[in-house]
């Protein structure tokens, strides 16, 4: 499924973008499953793209198609041709040496394709855990000061930890007059407890995902493998470099308008009564000085 390219304040452009990746998913396809290449050569491939890529966009209005041309030119040197003579090499697998073959299709991908629910219950539990670091980090500088009162909980790097908040707590155990500080102490304490258990929780479930993940490569079809490197990797990322080289040209040219706004903002006729009045002004100096005109 290729994504959509949207940039209403360009619409002749966007259309040629998404021609664009049309295209290229079209010449991928028909690169890959030419029964009679045998030996299919990725430098072909990328001349193709690049060819086509320049035909399509060298009509477009406001956009250099050379200037797209280079995203292409630098996501195949980074990452497109590496695939590509993997692909050649080695065919559309998912397992490698016994192992997912991360390396033609990141975790991400697959996390982001077929394990969403599982990834977005991580993050609210990464949520959490970060909203106790942040209670801790909040009460470590309202009272971590000298004078506070979670000052003599620190160590000797300055630093609070479950054990020395422990130790102190034992320490001032009894004392009527450290009440206030006792409070403290143990309100801190329980948020190191808290955090502790919601970090434990983010990493087990980051583990089980990370174990329905690696299960998940080895029961991947020829078919999900081409839709998650050619549609989820490829085409996202150069639908991507095209929106951003789209965005590119249309800040530049929003603030080119704003430039000229500025610049005739204001009217000729109030501009001939300002030069009226410094003429004004200017004559009056020189007839003062003994200048006639």
């Amino acid at each position: 499924m290729l994504r959509a390219i949207a940039d209403p304040r360009n619409p002749a452009v966007v259309d040629e973008a998404s021609l664009f990746l049309i295209k290229l998913d079209s010449l991928i396809v028909v690169f890959f499953s030419n029964p009679t290449t045998a030996f299919p050569k990725p430098k072909a491939l990328i001349q193709s793209l690049s060819e086509n890529l320049l035909e399509t966009f060298r009509p477009a209005p406001l956009l250099d198609a050379y200037d797209v041309y280079q995203h292409l030119m630098d996501y195949w040197a980074e990452t497109m041709q590496d695939d590509c003579y993997q692909l050649v090499h080695d065919g559309w697998k998912a397992v490698a040496d016994g192992q997912p073959n991360t390396d033609l299709i990141p975790e991400s991908l697959m996390i982001r394709r077929y394990f969403a629910t599982e990834q977005a219950a991580i993050e609210k539990l990464e949520a959490g855990r970060d909203d106790l670091t942040r209670q801790m980090e909040e009460m470590d500088e309202e009272h971590g000061g000298e004078e506070g009162l979670l000052a003599e909980a620190k160590t000797e790097k300055g630093k609070l930890s479950k054990v020395s908040v422990a130790t102190r707590l034992k320490e001032i155990k009894g004392d009527k007059d450290a009440a206030d500080e006792r409070k403290v102490l143990e309100e801190y304490l329980a948020l190191i407890e808290k955090e502790s258990a919601a970090g434990k929780k983010v990493k087990d479930a980051q583990k089980a995902l990370a174990a329905e993940v690696a299960k998940k490569y080895g029961k991947l079809t020829v078919d999900e493998i081409k839709t998650l490197v050619v549609d989820d990797k490829w085409l996202a990322a150069l639908a991507e470099a095209v929106q951003s080289e789209l965005n590119r040209v249309s800040q530049a040219l929003t603030g080119r308008i704003q430039q000229l706004a500025e610049r005739y903002a204001t009217p000729l006729p109030k501009l001939s009564g300002e030069v009226s009045v410094l003429a004004a002004k200017v004559q009056g100096h020189l007839a003062k000085m003994g200048f006639k005109p």
